[in-house]
């Protein structure tokens, strides 16, 4: 009898181990964050900026065509993603805020890889830096986030007295101001934060890893090699044109975020060579991610690594007389994503659907088969990832904070429409389907009030427990970073 017991439980062991041998390894984590980045990419359709490896990216994954920010400015956006919470629920709205001094307890996105047996690795900007004053500092990062993080310094920040600065009076996080850099991508921060990702890379292939990567461009001040900036001759780029009569009818908090408007009080000459600076950093971060990807395929991770990539908002380049970011006009609301899930059948292919940043933590959750927690705001995106065009009713919130008042913003695939101090200061309503680029505020129009009442509703739904800081401010205005 005994025997007998042996050798079943030998043959148990034999099975288990022949499972374990069988079984499909951990799916990787390549997690790619810009900051400041617009649409404005080959793959989303631009005619003039040149991005061919994150084409490269979307040409092998899914691009999601309408994904949104829940807070289109960096601290408040980036807590959001990271936590899956909304901002109503994380308390941050402004650049100094720590979400754990809210919520201590919450487990972020690679905290959960980590509790599963993930190596854990930031380098760079994924958390809130101030761009660029705290380059090669931690900044508001969350060290319980990561087994290890890395803040690189390059010759970008120690040469911004070589600017050209078309808002002296500005931040230089907030400024319009460039530079035609001299040396190699190498030497740039984003070129170092390329190179240390990549070593990580090479040193946890053969085990799973969430390797964080975080660029700091194409954020102002807008720099990159010369090189780059070649490839935008300045009589081909354009600003908008004026005067912008949609804007002028518009409520008042929709354009607070450029003082003095239109942009910021530069010419259109100023402005034009800003946006080629912008395209510049534009292409180069491109080029770095390109070198994620390259490294990825040499040591063949490609078939085991999930890439996300993102920017935490969406960026304004002269539309509605704005440039930048913390707007509830489409331009500030929506920006990239794109993710590539190996084997997922919607590879290559577009989503049309309505998509929010909140739901990168879910489908990050049910790609790698691990367990979330419950009181995710956000939901997987993974049934996109195998059919882009998949039924999908769920729409996307985002929201700003005007220093007394609240704005907040429903978009689904048709309309866009945006409460300021719950309708108080004002209302718009656009068909984003005949109307893309916002010219026509419908929101007065009897026509479309049962589209508004529809809206309204969503919006009250949404910002039912709505947070307001106390006394009405968010924090202190700091640069626009």
């Amino acid at each position: 009898m005994t025997k007998r017991l042996l050798r079943s439980f030998a043959l148990l062991l034999l099975l288990l181990a022949c499972l374990r041998l069988g079984a499909a390894p951990k799916p990787n984590v390549l997690f790619i964050a810009v900051d400041d980045m617009s649409n404005s990419l080959g793959c989303y359709g631009h005619p003039l900026v040149k991005s061919p490896h994150l084409d490269r990216l979307a040409k092998s994954g899914v691009r999601f065509d309408r994904a949104y920010t829940q807070f289109p400015l960096c601290s408040p956006s980036r807590t959001s993603l990271m936590t899956g919470l909304r901002p109503d629920t994380t308390q941050v709205y402004d650049l100094q805020k720590h979400f754990r001094s809210v919520l201590p307890a919450v487990v972020t996105i690679p905290q959960m890889f980590m509790q599963n047996g993930y190596f854990a690795a930031r380098v760079g900007k994924i958390y809130h830096y101030g761009n660029p004053g705290q380059i090669g500092t931690p900044g508001l990062d969350d060290p319980p986030s990561w087994n290890l993080a890395l803040n690189p310094r390059g010759r970008d920040k120690d040469e911004e007295d070589q600017l050209t600065n078309h808002t002296p009076k500005r931040g230089l996080g907030s400024s319009l101001s460039f530079m035609k850099a001299d040396g190699t991508d190498e030497e740039q921060t984003d070129g170092k934060v390329a190179t240390e990702v990549i070593k990580l890379l090479e040193a946890n292939k053969d085990k799973p890893f969430f390797i964080a990567a975080g660029f700091y461009r194409p954020h102002c001040p807008y720099i990159a090699p010369k090189k780059y900036f070649d490839l935008y001759p300045l009589d081909k780029i354009t600003m908008p044109a004026g005067p912008f009569p949609e804007a002028k009818a518009a409520p008042a908090a929709s354009l607070a975020s450029v003082t003095p408007w239109p942009w910021f009080g530069t010419t259109e000459t100023q402005s034009r060579e800003a946006k080629q600076a912008y395209y510049a950093t534009i292409s180069f971060v491109d080029a770095q991610v390109g070198r994620l990807l390259d490294a990825l395929d040499r040591l063949k991770l490609v078939d085991n690594t999930i890439v996300v990539f993102w920017s935490d908002h969406g960026y304004h380049e002269g539309e509605h007389g704005l440039w930048m970011k913390q707007s509830l006009w489409e331009g500030s609301a929506r920006a990239p994503l794109l993710i590539r899930a190996p084997g997922a059948k919607g590879n290559g292919g577009a989503s049309p659907r309505t998509v929010e940043f909140v739901d990168i933590y879910p489908t990050l959750a049910d790609l790698a088969g691990l367990k979330p927690p419950k009181n995710l705001a956000g939901t997987s995106l993974k049934p996109l990832l195998e059919n882009p065009n998949a039924p999908w009713t769920k729409p996307a919130f985002t929201q700003v904070w005007r220093g007394s008042f609240p704005g907040h913003s429903v978009r689904t695939e048709r309309w866009r429409y945006t409460e300021w101090d719950n309708g108080k200061q004002g209302a718009q309503l656009f068909d984003m389907v005949n109307d893309p680029q916002e010219l026509k505020n419908l929101a007065a129009d009897p026509n479309h009030a049962t589209t508004v009442q529809e809206l309204k509703a969503l919006t009250a739904k949404n910002w039912a427990n709505e947070y307001r800081p106390a006394g009405g401010k968010a924090g202190k205005k700091v640069e626009n970073n």
